[in-house]
């Protein structure tokens, strides 16, 4: 059994898979800013050069002579109560920057650089090739943030983990709306294996561009069956499920069942875990086949409410893509 960082309910509101962009930055002469999101762990290439210089796996710009320092403002895809940063400097040793800043700000325009920002973590040192973890204890919710360093060099990675804060008015009643959608704040609780790809992509939008651009369990040399447990956005009805076995040809599940349950209470991951294998049967085992989206319509007499969804593949495989499609429900 494998827990998420969204045991919490926390999502990497950074990630590209959230629509999150680099809206402005001031330099990055020696990395692209753009691979400081990257969702894939950073890499380093010994022999690996460009018109620049050494390529490294992450922004980095120029040496400063002028006294100033480099930044970076991120548009988030979804906005988000901020709760956990990490700033990885992994494999920039002598071109890591000393220290750096972090602000953020909700607006409905985009800001500029003299926007009322508000201060996350204030000018704090960082240590070179690590992942350098933060808390923060705020509840405002934030849909820029601006990223300083000082007075220049190299960050691999930037990584934002807290809750989508999605206005549920936008949608009435009766509309369906994907319920598991990462940008409205589905995320993956628990599975018992990912041994390839990134679990985050089964929710993102979009078929999956390549094999690893989804969720894949190791062969299977056991008796059982493989499994993952997602939270949806908000409390709904379930009508449609689409399963995406985009990609996924010698190695797509032979086959696949959906379990649902509405809590309305807390209650931990252990127990929730715990619990899972006895949760209403939504969508039968079925059937699948390799590079397909498995369209399936939730007959009436079953239609579910549903807080969290099981996920089963038999044995074991890759799965693109999976969408739960209902009409939300007011939280009582």
């Amino acid at each position: 059994m494998t827990t998420n960082n969204s045991i919490q309910g926390l999502v990497n509101l950074a990630s590209p898979k959230m629509g999150t962009k680099i809206l402005a930055f001031s330099d990055d002469f020696f990395g692209e800013v753009t691979r400081m999101l990257n969702d894939k762990e950073p890499i380093f290439i010994e022999d690996k050069y460009d018109n620049h210089g050494k390529w490294m796996d992450g922004w980095e710009s120029k040496r400063r002579r002028d006294g100033g320092n480099d930044w970076a403002i991120l548009k988030l895809g979804s906005a988000g109560i901020i709760s956990k940063i990490e700033i990885d400097t992994s494999y920039f040793t002598g071109n890591f920057p000393p220290f750096f800043s972090l602000e953020g700000i909700y607006s409905e325009t985009d800001p500029n650089k003299d926007s009322n920002w508000k201060s996350l973590i204030a000018k704090t040192s960082l240590i070179g090739d690590c992942k350098n973890n933060f808390e923060l204890n705020l509840k405002e919710k934030f849909n820029f943030v601006r990223l300083q360093i000082f007075p220049d060099g190299g960050v691999a990675r930037i990584r934002l983990f807290g809750k989508v804060k999605y206005n549920w008015d936008r949608f009435n009643n009766e509309e369906i709306i994907e319920l598991s959608s990462l940008k409205l704040g589905g995320s993956i609780l628990a599975y018992n294996n990912a041994h390839y790809g990134d679990v985050s992509a089964l929710l993102s939008e979009g078929r999956g561009q390549t094999m690893g651009d989804g969720w894949e369990t190791r062969r299977r040399r056991e008796p059982g069956n493989d499994w993952i447990i997602i939270k949806l956005a908000k409390k709904g009805k379930i009508e449609k499920i689409e399963i995406d076995t985009a990609h996924f040809k010698g190695n797509y599940p032979d086959r696949a069942s959906i379990q649902a349950i509405s809590i309305d209470k807390n209650i931990t991951t252990k127990d929730l875990i715990e619990s899972s294998e006895n949760w209403d049967v939504i969508l039968d085992e079925t059937k699948l086949t390799a590079d397909n989206i498995h369209k399936y319509e939730i007959n009436s007499n079953s239609k579910a409410e549903a807080t969290h969804i099981r996920l089963n593949i038999y044995p074991d495989g890759g799965v693109s893509r999976l969408r739960i499609f209902g009409k939300k429900l007011d939280d009582k």
